[in-house]
């Protein structure tokens, strides 16, 4: 059997390089500078015979991320991803996916959406398993009191998200 073989990228963003896996024109992962052993290790339980070779992002991410950061939300909203995960987790992705940018939900809300109002743990354990920051806008999860609550990448790349994505939809 081959090993299936992603392709690994950097990308410039306001928040520092981006960290891109793709297959194809297909997103597989990213994350943040300094976040490398956790998007690996995200990556060898969803693909334990991987080989990462280095090379350059396909244009159709590196455009999507950079229209992005100048303010147009919706250019990620197209990406194709391929999350893995289980049926759950990739229902709580789908759903994140539906957050508008320049909203936010609280782990309960996504829960009650996903027919499950007691599942918050289990929306919290999943948004935390997110292995494609921005794209799957986990930053758009917060708790119920309205605290942003952990983030992989940080709570300060978490506030920037909020704040971009606040500023350039006008709300």
């Amino acid at each position: 059997m081959t090993d299936r073989i992603l392709t690994a990228a950097r990308l410039p963003s306001p928040l520092g390089d981006l960290h891109v896996v793709s297959d194809g024109d297909t997103l597989i992962a990213l994350d943040f500078d300094g976040y490398e052993a956790r998007m690996t290790g995200l990556l060898r339980r969803r693909f334990p015979n991987a080989v990462l070779k280095q090379g350059k992002a396909p244009a159709v991410i590196a455009g999507a991320m950079a229209r992005y950061f100048k303010g147009d939300l919706a250019a990620v909203d197209a990406l194709d991803v391929e999350t893995g995960g289980t049926d759950f987790q990739r229902a709580v992705w789908a759903a994140l996916r539906r957050i508008p940018a320049g909203e936010t939900r609280a782990y309960g809300d996504l829960a009650a959406q996903l027919g499950k109002p007691s599942a918050m743990r289990a929306v919290g354990l999943a948004n935390g398993s997110n292995a494609i920051a921005i794209v799957v806008p986990c930053h758009r999860v917060i708790g119920a009191n309205g605290s942003l609550t952990g983030y992989a990448g940080g709570l300060e790349r978490k506030r920037f998200l909020l704040r971009h994505e606040a500023a350039a939809s006008g709300r």
